[in-house]
């Protein structure tokens, strides 16, 4: 199968904001989704992104069979470990499942790290559903170590009621 992986551009952020909700709907959670294609053009092709995308698209004569050529992402951005450096950090890997099992998503990942690996980042990191054993399984076939047993770290979060309790606690000026 023919396919190209290049950066996203403004244009690519419907198609971005169609596959994260397929993603969604797969990990079981597209109650959650509450992003648009606009906030996604705001947020990643501004003048200080807050993430960097890459897309797979695939010939005309090959598009899905509801008529896309645009069949996968990977949405990325830098974050900075006290320990090791200069990060990249993958938020979302995803390929339509028709054009799984092409090499489509190894070359989204390998471009990542391509990128990563330009601006001298030392690591790649990622989180994913525990029950997702075929992602788990091509991420280790990469080489991908799980730190959920070997180095004992969780993911937390503040967000919604939460975050906004704990910004009210930072000290005034």
């Amino acid at each position: 199968m023919n396919f190209l992986i290049r950066a996203a551009t403004k244009n690519h952020c419907r198609d971005i904001a169609r596959m994260i909700t397929e993603l969604a709907v797969y990990e079981k959670m597209q109650d959650q989704v509450k992003i648009s294609s606009g906030e996604l053009e705001r947020d990643g092709f501004c003048q200080n992104p807050f993430f960097q995308c890459l897309v797979a698209e695939v010939p005309q004569e090959q598009k899905s069979k509801d008529g896309f050529t645009v069949v996968g992402y990977a949405l990325y951005f830098y974050t900075y470990s006290t320990w090791k450096g200069r990060s990249v950090y993958l938020e979302d890997l995803y390929v339509m499942p028709e054009f799984r099992e092409n090499g489509i998503g190894k070359g989204l990942l390998s471009t990542v790290a391509k990128v990563g690996k330009e601006n001298q980042c030392v690591r790649l990191q990622l989180a994913m559903r525990n029950w997702n054993t075929p992602a788990r399984d091509f991420y280790a076939a990469k080489g991908a170590q799980d730190l959920t047993v070997s180095e004992g770290w969780h993911f937390l979060r503040f967000d919604g009621e939460c975050l906004d309790n704990l910004a009210k606690e930072a000290p005034h000026d």
